[in-house]
């Protein structure tokens, strides 16, 4: 366990399990090809980062620009969600923009600045933003103050109390600077910077993703940040955080369609929220991107990578102390990951080079990058060298090395990863971006034979629960995805699903009951909740066949329906269930979890990469893959809507079908948000089972048809239509009339059915050695983790009567019992 500091500088406190350093590796390609030591400047993006980019330029190459920002709507909305609690802040509060300078020109502009404004900057400000006040100071007449620092390097925080007890415009500092790893205290130039009422800017390029950073704790108005530093994101992305007090004082001089709504001949009206600050042109591809790296930022936790970070940038400072001819230049107040130096007598573009040739990657710093921190301190240039997770002790020992003197300048890179045993580098002929395993005595991967525990076919919610769950029991697992990770062409995307006890048959009430369980014990090991309990209520119309029922739940008649959820109206001989235990699972939250801890259990995934064909292999299989064939004991398959294609004997069983969902606005939010409305559906006779649950997360009712017409696997999705809006409409209408607003956001996705909408869990007959989870028939994501953990049982030979009713024999031989 490591400690993460805590002081005034607004760096939270926490205590946090070590980063398994393999894991981070193994899902990292850009470590195969030099040690890099540059996360300051930009640091390696996961395999998934660069496979939500690319599978988004592809699908818009498919569909066309607008089409594919329509499907992606769901996970382009996420990102502000995912930027806004990485801060401490609200999805209000957040634009998204294309670099850190972006939001700082953004927030300058929209501040108006004029003749006399003073503007008190810290010497940790950056070149762009120092560039930006030198030239508000020639053109506009500002009053530019650069602020002291104490013995530690920091901002004087008294030379500040001092300069606000006059009118100011605009403080502004650097949290870190570019230039060494001084960490400024933030937290108290937020306190004087409020006490005084002057608007605070906070620099947080080179801190959020590094260390912990909450915007309250700190007590900044606005915050901006990049994504290609610490946060591993793609370049040209980043954020801006302005708080709703300064939002509403403020106004961009140059508003966009993004931001803004022409309502007249001479008028337009600003958005209340960040997006006054945007614009609407941008890389959808490259937000989706950061969406991913933010996600996986904080399924690994900030907590657990400014321990790792501090720890090697502490012990590189040490070790860089004991060269000869090498000057640390941090100053006294430095922490974290980035450390700065010099070698005697040699340009630091010099030493960069040296290092650079010999597989080791920093960066040089010249004083006109930090002119008032470098000049003051004499200081032309530095070497930067900064970490990130998938970096380790063993980097720091090749560059002491080269520093040494060691190695052999003959333009090749010597002294690359892999140090852990057995990990190996992405095949040349046709794996690239796919991640590598780090389990001991493991066969390459390069077109020949791999050989492996399990093979675990599918990343959706099944797939990412199994694979995570035997590979916490020690054995090697290989997840292939025959697609890009966070593809939407499955049934496994979407911002939210439901989950509850009111089941049909009382078969399912054991399995109900270990999901519950299963879905608490991975919010445990990752660190957040991931299930909102907001209640339910499930309609049909009364004396049909079937039903509802379920521990802990209640029947209800009309009157008490409308009195638990106001704004669900029955129709007349309608009956209900209520389920007080019923929640609402966030999708991407689960999956990033799942996805994390999975990496740090050792499961190597391979993305964009689909099973050929499969074959018993004696007691074992053999997995055919375009890269290679892999030998396993165990085959789990876990493929979704391919699932008949890759087990025949049931396809004659399944049925593909679009699904639509949509989220409706309302004039009345109040009456439409829990515990006024959670979940709910309706069994409405000749149309089908409407459901959703009320606005959660800050949008409005979701609301969907458990129906549809078959979806062929080899189109791309078609883009939701105003038939299908309008057939959802028309039920919102109906059975909750208070849902009167527009359509907010439509997205489809694909169940699988199966007979009596039974699901297919375990071993395939006469063959033991492959396993299968099938046909969810559009109720299976609330059971994913409980079903991971099914499947990594009986892969280990445990028995598991309790899933006897959903045996695949069954399917097959359309046994399936009359009741769900």
């Amino acid at each position: 366990m490591s400690e993460v500091l805590s002081d005034d500088r607004g760096i939270s406190s926490a205590t946090s399990p070590a980063i398994d350093v393999a894991a981070e590796r193994a899902r990292t390609p850009g470590v195969f090809g030099a040690r890099h030591l540059n996360a300051a400047g930009a640091a390696l993006p996961t395999s998934t980062v660069l496979e939500a980019v690319v599978e988004h330029l592809d699908l818009e190459s498919r569909i066309g620009g607008y089409e594919a920002a329509a499907a992606a709507r769901e996970r382009l909305d996420a990102v502000y969600d995912q930027a806004a609690r990485l801060i401490g802040g609200q999805r209000d509060d957040i634009a998204l923009v294309e670099s850190a300078t972006v939001g700082w020109q953004r927030m300058i502009d929209a501040l108006q600045l004029g003749p006399g404004d003073r503007i008190l900057a810290a010497r940790s400000s950056y070149v762009s933003s120092a560039l930006n006040l030198l030239e508000l100071e020639r053109t506009r007449g500002i009053e530019l103050e650069v602020l002291p620092r104490d013995a530690a390097g920091h901002v004087d925080v008294a030379a500040l109390e001092r300069a606000l007890e006059r009118p100011a415009a605009l403080v502004t500092i650097a949290q870190i600077p570019t230039s060494s790893g001084l960490l400024e205290p933030a937290a108290e130039v937020g306190r004087l910077a409020r006490a005084a009422g002057v608007p605070y800017l906070l620099d947080a390029t080179q801190s959020v993703g590094h260390l912990p950073v909450d915007v309250r704790e700190i007590g900044c108005d606005a915050l901006f940040t990049t994504g290609r530093k610490f946060l591993r994101g793609p370049r040209g992305t980043g954020f801006l955080y302005v708080d709703a007090d300064l939002r509403g004082r403020i106004r961009p001089p140059a508003p966009d369609v993004r931001g803004a709504r022409w309502s007249g001949e001479h008028a337009f009206e600003l958005s209340d929220t960040a997006l006054r600050f945007e614009t609407w042109e941008t890389s959808h591809a490259l937000r989706l991107g950061l969406g991913v790296a933010i996600a996986e930022a904080r399924a690994l936790g900030v907590d657990a990578v400014a321990a790792h970070v501090t720890r090697l940038g502490q012990a590189l400072r040490e070790r860089l102390t004991q060269l000869p001819g090498v000057t640390v230049t941090d100053p006294a107040g430095a922490v974290g990951g980035i450390v700065t130096f010099v070698r005697d007598g040699e340009d630091p573009r010099a030493t960069q080079q040296a290092l650079q040739e010999l597989g080791v990657h920093v960066v040089p710093v010249p004083a006109g990058h930090g002119q008032w921190d470098m000049a003051p301190r004499r200081l032309e240039a530095v070497v930067r060298a900064s970490f990130h997770v998938y970096n380790d002790v063993d980097d720091i020992d090749a560059l002491e090395r080269v520093l040494r003197g060691g190695g052999s300048r003959n333009g090749r890179a010597p002294l690359v990863p892999p140090a852990t045993p057995g990990a190996q580098p992405p095949d040349a002929a046709g794996t690239a971006g796919a991640t590598t395993t780090t389990a001991p005595a493991r066969a390459p991967f390069r077109g020949g034979v791999q050989r492996i525990d399990v093979v675990v076919v599918g990343a959706g919610i099944h797939g990412s629960a199994a694979a995570w769950q035997l590979a916490r029991r020690g054995l090697r697992v290989l997840a292939l995805e025959r697609l890009r990770g966070g593809h939407l062409e499955g049934s496994s995307h979407g911002r939210t699903r439901m989950i509850r006890r009111a089941y049909p048959s009382a078969a399912w009430d054991g399995l109900v009951d270990r999901a519950f369980g299963a879905w608490d014990e991975l919010a445990d090991a990752a660190g957040r909740p991931l299930v909102t309990t907001v209640g339910g209520l499930f309609a049909r119309p009364a004396g049909g066949p079937g039903g509802l029922r379920g521990p802990g739940c209640a029947a209800v008649d009309p009157e008490q329906a409308a009195a638990i959820f106001p704004a669900l109206r029955l129709d007349e001989g309608f009956e209900a269930v209520h389920d007080p235990q019923a929640g609402i699972i966030d999708v991407p939250e689960a999956l990033a979890a799942l996805g994390a801890l999975g990496a740090r259990a050792g499961v190597e995934r391979r993305d964009a990469s689909p099973v050929v064909a499969w074959a018993p292999d004696g007691e074992g299989v053999a997995v055919h893959t375009p890269a290679g064939r892999v030998l396993a004991e165990r085959l789990v398959i876990c493929a979704g809507p391919w699932t008949g294609a890759l087990v025949p004997e049931l396809a004659p069983a399944l049925r593909v079908i679009r699904i639509v969902n949509a989220h409706f606005g309302s004039s009345a939010p109040d009456v439409v948000t829990a515990p006024a409305l959670g979940a709910f559906s309706v069994d409405v006779p000749e149309v089908g089972l409407l459901y959703g649950f009320g606005a959660f997360g800050g949008r409005g009712v979701k609301v969907g048809l458990d129906d549809g017409p078959p979806d062929d696997l080899d189109r791309p999705r078609e883009p939701v239509s105003a038939d299908e809006v309008e057939l959802l409409r028309g039920l919102l209408r109906r059975f909750l009339p208070a849902v009167d607003g527009d359509c907010q956001e439509a997205l489809s996705c694909r169940y699988t059915m199966a007979p009596r909408n039974r699901f297919a869990v375990g071993a395939l007959p006469d063959r033991p050695q492959v396993l299968v989870a099938a046909a969810c028939s559009g109720h299976g994501f609330k059971f994913g983790p409980a079903i991971g953990a099914a499947l990594a049982d009986l892969a280990t030979g445990e028995e598991r009567p309790d899933l006897a009713f959903l045996d695949p024999a069954l399917m097959l031989d359309r046994q399936f019992g009359a009741a769900g």
